[in-house]
């Protein structure tokens, strides 16, 4: 297949975005994504070979974005700590901007709902998907996200910040003590709870990891 010129790569990413996130997997099609994206289906098939591909090529494509607005934050907040004195309220400011209202990831971050519910798409087609592809979803965006948080950790280990043996299985548990919320999925919480729950996930997570 010939190559995309880069516009018309980024218009069918983001109408398959819109469409993928609004339609579902199933009910979606090449003309709403054609029509979404402002080009003709016979661009979109001359370029992906069906609607599997285009889905694949969306959610990389999705996640990716995501993954670098979600390492910008890394680097914002966390990055500049260099005293123990400081690892709490960085880890603090850093999860309220990680995470909205709801518990939910990505606040604040473009296209942040329609990602979250592609991720709901690719959990309900990954036995169609392949592993190949959820592979490669992941290590353009979660994978990343918790590469550079592990690497964090790790540094800060090193220097005596954190007592930290395994800075990927600390990055997963940090990820899980912030984001916990009481009641069933999709309670309304409101904006003093949720920071108050984020702060106590970081108390709980620093104090388990105190040098």
């Amino acid at each position: 297949m010939s190559r995309l010129r880069p516009a018309k790569h980024e218009a069918i990413m983001a109408g398959g975005l819109e469409v993928f996130a609004r339609d579902g997997f199933a009910r979606a099609s090449i003309d709403a994504i054609a029509t979404a994206s402002g080009v003709s289906t016979r661009t979109i098939y001359k370029h992906f070979a069906d609607k599997p591909a285009v889905f694949a090529a969306v959610i990389v494509d999705s996640a990716g974005r995501v993954a670098e607005a979600e390492i910008a934050l890394i680097d914002r907040h966390l990055s500049p700590v260099e005293t123990a004195e400081e690892v709490e309220s960085a880890l603090r400011a850093f999860a309220l901007d990680w995470l909205d209202d709801a518990g939910d990831w990505l606040a604040g971050i473009p296209h942040a709902t329609a990602h979250r519910a592609l991720i709901g798409q690719v959990r309900a087609e990954a036995g169609h998907l392949g592993t190949d592809v959820i592979a490669e979803w992941w290590q353009a965006g979660a994978g990343r996200v918790r590469a550079e948080l592990s690497r964090i950790f790790a540094g800060w280990a090193e220097a005596g910040l954190l007592r930290i043996a395994d800075a990927e299985r600390a990055a997963v548990h940090f990820s899980r003590l912030v984001s916990a919320l009481p009641g069933p999925p999709a309670s309304p919480v409101s904006v003093t709870e949720r920071a108050a729950w984020i702060a106590e996930g970081v108390a709980v997570f620093v104090r388990g990891h105190q040098p």
